[in-house]
């Protein structure tokens, strides 16, 4: 009799762990089931940032970043829906419930991740100096760019800032919102050099190679690339990150990488520069 007593109860008991371990998977709060309710997932964008991120001619955004969410919100069975901002109003925006996750060449930082949640890697790159080939003539190290007559073109809020803040603290660095207008004041002898990562450097350089070229061969520092999300939330998190652990075995990620970064097969369907 206790012995059944005993089964009876531990039958109990399994049920009502199974069914608290349903609810906690179920947990409406999650921005994953938020997301499946809604029917769409929203994706916070910079469309600035070739070829993660840009405009084609007909004014979609297109690139890596783009297909990586598209496919993400494909397997999730929902919409994708891109919100673009300026690079400053990603974190914001995410805190802010604008857009359910950053995709947009995100790289992970201990100060960033004191605010959001990042996912494990998907993307990696290096940073690299384009320099101004009359201005930067001759200066072929760190410690070349590192001195106050030295001026140094950034993104504001961006990892370039920081890398040069820390590496090169005697440049003058100026910071921009848009990648183009940092691009643009080097090209046109405002600025020594623009700190960026690959491969927009290596473009910019094909397209102005009488203005442009590679002071140093490698990469100031390298980085890893991850998708941001608000804390708080295990279930979405694991999700995204199982999906991309999928993704980068069946190979569908770094084809797309592929194509992205180590081609131009993708340069005719964007505007010509002005």
């Amino acid at each position: 009799m206790r012995r059944m007593i005993s089964t009876a109860l531990a039958v109990i008991g399994l049920a009502g762990a199974v069914l608290a371990g349903n609810a906690q998977a179920q947990d409406p709060n999650s921005a994953l089931e938020k997301i499946k309710k809604a029917g769409v997932l929203r994706v916070g964008v910079v469309p600035t940032l070739p070829p993660g991120a840009m405009r084609s001619k007909e004014g979609e955004i297109i690139g890596f970043e783009v297909d990586v969410a598209a496919r993400l919100a494909q397997d999730m069975g929902v919409k994708l829906e891109h919100v673009p901002v300026v690079w400053d109003g990603l974190i914001p925006g995410l805190l802010s419930a604008n857009f359910d996750l950053i995709i947009s060449l995100m790289s992970m930082t201990p100060a960033r991740n004191l605010t959001i949640n990042f996912t494990t890697s998907y993307s990696g790159t290096g940073m690299f100096l384009a320099g101004n080939k009359q201005m930067a003539s001759g200066l072929k190290s760190v410690e070349d760019f590192n001195r106050p007559n030295i001026t140094l073109a950034t993104m504001r809020g961006s990892t370039t800032t920081t890398v040069a803040q820390r590496m090169m603290p005697n440049a003058v660095i100026r910071q921009f919102e848009d990648e183009a207008l940092m691009i643009q004041e080097v090209v046109n002898g405002r600025a020594h050099a623009f700190l960026a990562s690959a491969p927009r450097p290596q473009f910019e350089i094909l397209e102005n190679p009488d203005k442009l070229f590679l002071p140093i061969a490698t990469p100031l520092i390298r980085s890893s690339e991850a998708m941001g999300m608000r804390k708080g939330d295990p279930d979405f998190l694991n999700f995204v990150n199982n999906w991309i652990y999928l993704r980068q075995q069946d190979g569908w990620i770094k084809s797309r990488h592929d194509y992205w970064y180590e081609t131009r097969d993708w340069a005719a369907r964007v505007p010509p520069k002005k």
